[in-house]
């Protein structure tokens, strides 16, 4: 009888050791995932001073973290709570199981675990987490052979990056960060306990929900590591007692959407994985400024809608006019889908400071800087003269500012086309200078039509403006540009004849340290002497033209207006020694603002503002542009005037009074 018992005993064991192999050898691929660990990881974003401005990421809200990185106080008060023995066994421990069996037997269900962290990993990365004794019987074998694969310090990184540790963040690192603000090596010990405490119950010990329950989970990890003799007491009594600050910030942190967008849609053509892979990218942007100018573009918005709420209270402001008919419209009509976009580059560089592509990203995500094409209006001007200026003309050039009327025919009918000045006056003759300081639309359509279409065609395209059409119209910005291209275009007067490419992204890293750098993109455009006479017409704008709003105290500033038909669109297009601001604003609708917003009421506060709240935290900045000593200049008619060898004086003088076509003298 004992003969067959033994028969059948060693027979049983066989066939459990057989079934055994077979099971193994059915499940071993289940631990490739684990020994090629390659998990989701976040994509972080960083401002130019290395500030964290988002973190992106597909499900998982991972920050990775290597071994050697992790504190030794972090090891030591997970194993304390977790696996005290992890040290000693190879993947299971039969001891914990053998308590367990007996705790579960008498409760005739299932109330207690063994599980080693080596098979915690298994069941996170690999199985699933069904209380069943077939995943624990898998669970032990694929724990077993782990660990004649992997080394304990590797089991414990890829553990303490895998694990789920509530509120959305994976691995430990991330949990730090997302709790507390700090760094692994930054924790105390009441930290470190409360997050290697979270892993059993993660939503239950939450501590932006349950920081009581928390707070208790993380003392018996304290008291565990006390009993074991891994602390001492006056560690012990200061951690008990410790109540850490905890914070519950939103996963992405993200302090720039449109910026983060911005950069997503450059980088994801190339990279895949971009919200996945763990990359670092190193943004261009000044979060400083990005704050600065998300107020200035807010503030330009709010006084728009207070002048219109002013004057809404005369009802005869609240009309337009349809068919020669006054017709009255809607509460709101005048500012409804109204918003603008500002951007901000270093001259030198190209690389972009601060970009806002609307009042309210959480109301609109569409990027009014990059996707929205708008008509620069007079903005376009400078671009003209300076084509005029490189042809001969100089600043103190006469222009002809008087009325002409244009036949043309559009469709097989016969149009005419009489432009007008803002305000309907003209002055008769005047120079370059106070044309386009003033911005006189007359004077320069007839500089236009004097210099020729073509040429100032060319002109504009060596600026990089394209899809222009090939008439007049040009000359009072019939085309469409965003602002962003706008930006760099005048990038070109900003750096003194050398235009560059605004660019957002410096390097982006890898999650195995490689790094690809960013380098400017540059374009020869004009001289620096043909410039400068630019130059010094733009800061006539700010000082006495049509920009004066744009000024600052205590810097100088250079640039342009733009306002286009009937008001749709209000640009400045201006910059500093060392930053170059182009800001627009108008309606989503393409209809017109009230006939108070242009250029100089609208955009150009807005650019002051910018400039004198980024001076208040860099004083340092350049405050006047350097001379050009290759331009010379001279006195004409008792004013200063610069030329070039390209741009004489003229031989000439302007006379001091000139007829209009009315027959009135205009005094000059």
């Amino acid at each position: 009888m004992k003969k067959y018992i033994f028969t059948f005993l060693l027979a049983l064991c066989i066939g459990v050791v057989g079934w055994l192999l077979v099971l193994y050898n059915d499940i071993r691929g289940d631990l490739d995932e684990v020994v090629n660990y390659n998990p989701p990881m976040t994509t972080q974003f960083f401002d130019k001073e290395g500030r964290l401005i988002a973190n992106i990421f597909n499900k998982e809200h991972r920050l990775y973290v290597k071994y050697e990185d992790i504190p030794a106080r972090v090891v030591e008060a997970l194993v304390a709570i977790e696996d005290t023995n992890f040290f000693e066994h190879h993947g299971i421990n039969p001891d914990a199981i053998s308590r367990a069996m007996i705790k579960n037997v008498k409760a005739m269900g299932y109330v207690e675990g063994a599980s080693t962290l080596t098979q915690q990993l298994i069941k996170s990365v690999s199985l699933t987490r069904e209380k069943k004794l077939m995943r624990k019987i898998k669970e032990a074998l694929l724990a077993i052979k782990l660990e004649n694969v992997l080394t304990k310090e590797q089991i414990l990184e890829r553990y303490l990056n895998q694990v789920y540790f509530g509120h959305s963040y994976y691995g430990i690192r991330t949990a730090a960060q997302g709790y507390f603000r700090k760094d692994l090596f930054e924790l105390n010990l009441k930290e470190i306990a409360i997050l290697v405490g979270l892993p059993k119950a993660p939503s239950f010990y939450d501590p932006t929900r349950n920081l009581k329950f928390a707070l208790t989970r993380a003392n018996q990890v304290i008291n565990r590591m006390h009993t074991l003799g891994w602390i001492n007491e006056d560690e012990y009594n200061d951690a008990i007692n410790d109540i850490p600050t905890v914070y519950n910030d939103t996963l992405t942190k993200n302090k720039a959407p449109y910026i983060v967008d911005f950069a997503i849609k450059i980088l994801g053509k190339d990279i895949e994985d971009i919200k996945s892979g763990g990359y670092k990218i190193n943004l261009t942007i000044d979060l400083d400024a990005q704050e600065i100018a998300r107020n200035a573009l807010k503030y330009g918005y709010d006084a728009i809608v207070d002048r219109d709420k002013k004057l809404q209270a005369n009802p005869i402001n609240n009309v337009i006019k349809k068919a020669d008919e006054e017709v009255p419209v809607e509460e709101g009509y005048f500012v409804n889908t109204l918003n603008g976009a500002l951007v901000s580059i270093e001259n030198s560089t190209g690389k972009i400071l601060a970009l806002v592509g609307g009042v309210n990203y959480e109301e609109s995500s569409f990027n009014r800087a990059i996707q929205s094409k708008r008509q620069p209006g007079s903005a376009v001007k400078p671009f003209l003269y300076q084509t005029a200026l490189d042809l001969g003309y100089s600043p103190a050039s006469q222009l002809i500012d008087i009325g002409r009327t244009y036949e043309y025919e559009s469709e097989g009918e016969e149009k005419v086309w009489q432009p007008k000045n803002y305000g309907g006056k003209f002055k008769g003759i005047i120079t370059l200078r106070e044309s386009l300081i003033k911005s006189r639309n007359l004077a320069t359509i007839n500089l236009v039509t004097d210099v020729g279409i073509n040429e100032m065609y060319k002109g504009l395209e060596n600026f990089g403006i394209e899809d222009m059409p090939r008439d007049l119209s040009i000359t009072l910005g019939s085309f469409s540009i965003s602002p962003i291209d706008m930006s760099k275009a005048y990038s070109a007067f900003s750096n003194d004849g050398i235009q560059v490419t605004p660019y957002l992204i410096n390097s982006v890293t890898n999650v195995k340290g490689e790094t690809v750098s960013f380098e400017p993109e540059t374009k020869y455009v004009d001289s620096p002497e043909q410039i400068y006479l630019m130059k010094t017409i733009l800061k006539d704008v700010v000082l006495k033209g049509t920009g004066r709003r744009a000024s600052v105290k205590g810097l100088e500033l250079a640039g342009k207006t733009g306002t286009t038909n009937s008001n749709v669109d209000a640009w400045f297009c201006g910059f500093s020694p060392t930053i170059q601001t182009v800001v627009w604003y108008g309606k989503d609708d393409n209809t017109a603002m009230r006939r108070s917003e242009g250029g100089g009421s609208t955009a150009a506060p807005a650019f002051s503002y910018f400039y004198r709240k980024y001076l208040e935290i860099h004083p340092e900045l350049d405050r006047k542009f350097e001379i050009n000593t290759n331009v010379k200049s001279s006195f004409v008619n008792g004013q200063k005037e610069y030329y070039t060898e390209i741009s004489p004086l003229p031989k000439v003088q302007m006379p001091t009074t000139s007829e209009s076509s009315d027959g009135k003298i205009i005094e000059f």
